[in-house]
């Protein structure tokens, strides 16, 4: 069966946009020539989206229609078409609630951080801000582990500039899970820097 939203908007609450974030894609141009020719978009689409908007993490979309989706969703700007999450693609995610439910959302796209003059590959998992501990749900600790078996740490974000690091058992000596907390946070990384970085590291998530 296949999975849909139904009722579920809680990823137009929890991502930021960035105002300007599409410019390249526009520009430039392949992407969007890939995205048609693989049926992703079409032409006509690509010419009528909404550009990108400041939208803070956290905070409801001006888009969100109460239990309806969104207003404009043929009309969806490029930073909401190219974000999927991994519950609704069901990769792995048999356990998981939707994402309204357990009050998280799971980017279906790795992003990475640095430590220690390492590169280390992270699965990004948004919570909502009204529930810090839902990263706490045993059955996405058990994704999580399944992930660190891959090579996998995961980013928990609490807004755009609130998150830490959360390292499974296989991380770590003692064999327990630890929340890495830092002065200072990495903003999501561009896909560029995203393929450029974990390219360089030979890592792919499995479908």
């Amino acid at each position: 069966m296949t999975r849909r939203c139904g009722e579920c908007q809680l990823c137009c609450k929890l991502l930021p946009m960035k105002a300007g974030a599409d410019e390249r894609l526009r520009d430039g141009g392949e992407t969007i020539a890939a995205a048609i020719a693989i049926g992703v978009l079409t032409a006509r689409e690509a010419a009528n989206t909404v550009t990108d908007f400041d939208k803070p993490a956290g905070e409801r979309c001006p888009h969100q229609r109460h239990h309806k989706g969104c207003a404009i969703y043929k009309r969806r700007p490029f930073g909401c078409r190219f974000w999927n999450c991994r519950w609704l693609a069901e990769d792995d995610t048999a356990e998981l609630s939707r994402p309204d439910r357990s009050h998280y959302v799971i980017d279906v796209s790795p992003d990475f951080v640095r430590a220690d003059g390492r590169t280390i590959p992270v699965i990004q998992v948004w919570c909502d801000p009204k529930h810090p501990d839902a990263h706490r749900d045993p059955a996405l600790r058990a994704f999580l582990l399944r992930r660190a078996h891959e090579g996998y740490a995961a980013l928990i974000r609490l807004s755009n500039v609130k998150a830490f690091a959360l390292a499974a058992p296989p991380f770590n000596s003692d064999g327990e899970w630890h929340e890495v907390h830092s002065e200072t946070v990495e903003n999501e990384h561009t896909a560029e820097d995203k393929v450029a970085a974990l390219g360089a590291l030979k890592i792919t998530l499995k479908a």
